[in-house]
């Protein structure tokens, strides 16, 4: 790992274990379960799309829906292996009480997104931006504006395979990755801390463009009090699709 990546790790590390020290920490559990399919398709050397789906389930892995995820973007392709992308997600947070109103969110994005392989590994990197507007309860009602601030998150995954030759199609592989995310802007006050995401599993790949990954997700989220966090242990099964059609648009 370069300097860079060491710096990097130690940084995040040191801003976790920092986090809130001195507070009293209220931290509940939670078991949820995490679906999810995520589609790149290339149409030029230069373009593509982005799309992913996600179901997230809560309360003994689960027993009701928490949160549903559409996600939609453009790819501009500086080269095969550094991508930006620029789009719009849309989220339902839902609250489990019919007498309390789910609660929408509308939030672009912008990434910059990049690929290395190693002797023994891939690596996948992303930086991305979010500017999150977000339903809020006022009285009980949902208010007629929004909650605003923006999110950066950073992610780091490692694709491990289990075969000589890399990962290649009918070949199964270890997968780790963790992601950690900052809250920003004027509504932030004690939070500046999001949640860091960190997943272990196993994954097969199907074909050249096909894998899918099951396995251990904890995610530790700190709420807007600063002082209340959610210490979630999730089964998480994505599926990762990747289509090429340059041939047969030229």
């Amino acid at each position: 790992m370069s300097r860079f990546y060491r710096i990097l790790a130690v940084t995040i590390l040191s801003g976790l274990a920092l986090d809130g020290v001195g507070q009293q920490k209220n931290i509940t559990v939670s078991e949820q379960t995490w679906l999810a399919y995520f589609n790149q398709t290339r149409f030029t050397n230069r373009s593509g799309i982005w799309f992913d789906g996600h179901l997230r389930f809560t309360d003994d892995f689960a027993e009701r829906m928490s949160q549903d995820i559409l996600r939609l973007a453009y790819v501009y392709y500086l080269h095969d292996n550094v991508r930006l992308a620029a789009g719009y997600a849309y989220i339902t947070n839902y609250s489990g009480d019919d007498n309390i109103p789910n609660l929408n969110e509308h939030r672009p994005w912008q990434q910059i997104q990049w690929f290395e392989k190693k002797r023994y590994f891939n690596m996948m990197q992303y930086l991305r931006l979010e500017e999150r507007f977000k339903e809020y309860l006022n009285q009980g009602e949902v208010a007629e504006d929004y909650q605003f601030n923006y999110r950066i998150r950073y992610n780091m995954a490692f694709t491990i395979p289990l075969k000589a030759g890399g990962v290649q199609p009918k070949s199964p592989f270890v997968f780790v990755n963790n992601e950690v995310m900052l809250n920003m802007g004027k509504a932030i006050v004690n939070n500046y801390f999001d949640q860091n995401r960190f997943f272990v599993g196993m994954g097969y790949q199907f074909t050249k463009g096909l894998n899918a990954q099951l396995g251990y997700l904890n995610v530790f989220l700190e709420r807007p009090s600063g002082s209340d966090f959610i210490n979630a242990h999730a089964i998480r099964l994505f599926v990762f699709h990747n289509l090429d059609l340059r041939k047969s648009v030229n």
